[in-house]
Formats: structure tokens, sequence, C-alpha cells
């Protein structure tokens, strides 16, 4: 893949692997989605629409390749319950703040599980495959 080295693998699912990897260009650790088959229209909708946001509980887009996206690297576990209540309503602020600014840009999350939000050593929460 040229300027990304691999790292360790993520996780697969039915479109393909998460590969955490360093991109040599700049010397940072970020996430690659390979899709086991290209599917260039889709892949482009799905870049474009998380390009579209830009907030702080939403993983960023980096680049794009023709059967691959590049995204932020985000060390963190899934959210899993149950938890005490003060963390279950600061998850779930940050969670509905994410999807409202995903929502006013025209962008519906189409697979919100505990998989896809992800939870940093910080504790706030970042919301993955936002398209």
């Amino acid at each position: 893949m040229g300027a990304y080295v691999l790292i360790a693998p993520i996780g697969a699912g039915g479109m393909g692997e998460v590969w955490k990897v360093r991109e040599t260009r700049l010397e940072r650790v970020v996430a690659v989605k390979r899709l086991k088959q290209r599917v260039g229209t889709r892949l482009k909708q799905e870049a474009r629409a998380i390009a579209a946001l830009n907030h702080p509980h939403i993983c960023q887009i980096h680049d794009i390749g023709p059967d691959y996206m590049v995204l932020e690297y985000v060390e963190g576990q899934p959210v899993k319950g149950p938890q005490p209540v003060d963390k279950a309503l600061r998850w779930a602020t940050q969670i509905a703040d994410a999807l409202d600014s995903a929502h006013r840009k025209g962008v519906v999350h189409r697979d919100l599980k505990p998989a896809n939000i992800l939870v940093t050593s910080e504790g706030s929460v970042k919301l993955l495959d936002s398209a």
C-alpha cells in the first residue's frame, strides 16, 4: 500500500477489514479500512459523507484509495454496559450530539452499535462507520 505499513489487524466484517497502520509520509498511526472487493461508488459516497463531518466524537477520514479508506486511529474499547448513570449519561450525550451533527449534514449512521462506538482513554466516545 505504498505509504502505509501494516502494524496489526483491528477488526473485520462483511465488507472488509480494518488495520492499524503507520503512515510513512507524515509518521503517524492511522486506521485503514480495506474492502474485500472494489465497490468504487459506494466507497466514494461513504468517504464523502464522513469527510463532510467535523465533530470531536466522530472518527475523521484522511484519505481514500480504490479499495480503502484511511481514517483517524482511535485508541479505545467498544462501549459496554451496564455503566454508572453519570458515565452512561455523559456517553449518551456525546453520542446524541455526534448523531445530531451528522443528521444536520444529511448523514444517517446506518450501523450504530456498541462495536462502532469506542471509549477513549480520556473517557469520551468516538463514533466509527459514520456513514
